[in-house]
């Protein structure tokens, strides 16, 4: 359990100030405040310092510490407030599909949350990069549902379900998804893989992303975009590792830790 002091940092960091209740209501707040503050990054991963899932250190880090996480660390602090407050919720897994050809596996790497209250199942997701969600969405197939951040469906695919998002008139799928609880071993190992492995994109180039109001901040390397609400995409490139830091400080809102001088050195040398 979440002590109660924790709840409160945690509301004090996002700047909630709603009821604390299980409904429907607090969970569209919290899931538009929490990505609008707390930036996805892995900076932690690139400084090969051990990622931890416990309760006390997510605090410690992404509340206390102001920085950010990917998304077993996003969703998990996620799932700690929202059972807090006495709402249903599971972590459920889900297979990348963005930019990479429809594929079934039996493991899924990407941690999303299942949440069940009065008026229905709905899908939380606050780690999914400059594509994460801003709104639950409700677990209902082949309905369009409309965000601030776009349009989104969920398509049957055989006992699993994939999201999609439309995307200049073309539907683009972003995962696919079993309702399945998975086990906090099976977590353990996914963030193991992910944080130390090195073909595991988390170890190969620096990564951010916040949500900010109806537009996407996302940062690969030293490539930084900003998706705005009407479709259009602002884009430049970062030349030094000092102004790289500002970025991360000033637009993704992360306390960039001591000791990364080497990791944005290497990320503004990276390739276009």
């Amino acid at each position: 359990m979440v002590a109660d002091a924790q709840l409160e940092s945690y509301f004090a960091r996002i700047g909630y100030s709603g009821a604390k209740s299980a409904t429907l209501q607090t969970l569209r707040q919290l899931h538009a405040l929490h990505p609008a503050t707390i930036a996805f990054e892995n900076l932690d991963v690139l400084l090969k310092r051990p990622v931890t899932l416990a309760s006390e250190a997510l605090t410690a880090k992404l509340v206390s510490g102001g920085r950010g996480g990917y998304c077993y660390e996003q969703n998990a602090l996620f799932l700690t407030v929202l059972r807090a407050l006495g709402i249903s919720a599971s972590a459920v897994g889900a297979w990348g599909l963005w930019n990479a050809a429809d594929a079934h596996a039996s493991a899924r790497p990407h941690m999303l949350l299942l949440v069940r209250l009065a008026e229905g199942q709905f899908l939380a997701d606050v780690g999914f990069g400059g594509l994460t969600l801003n709104e639950p969405l409700r677990v209902e197939p082949d309905v369009e549902q409309s965000t601030t951040h776009g349009v989104y469906r969920l398509v049957c695919r055989r006992d699993e379900f994939q999201l999609q998002t439309l995307l200049c008139g073309t539907w683009r799928a972003l995962y696919q998804l079993s309702l399945r609880e998975q086990t906090p071993a099976e977590w353990e190992v996914a963030n193991w893989y992910a944080s130390t492995h090195p073909d595991s994109i988390f170890t190969k180039s620096l990564m951010a992303a916040r949500s900010v109001g109806e537009s996407r901040y996302a940062l690969l390397d030293n490539r930084f975009r900003v998706y705005r609400g009407d479709g259009s995409i602002e884009e430049s490139m970062i030349a030094t590792p000092e102004h790289l830091g500002r970025v991360l400080r000033n637009d993704f809102n992360i306390n960039v830790p001591q000791g990364c001088e080497k990791v944005l050195a290497r990320a503004v040398r990276a390739p276009e």
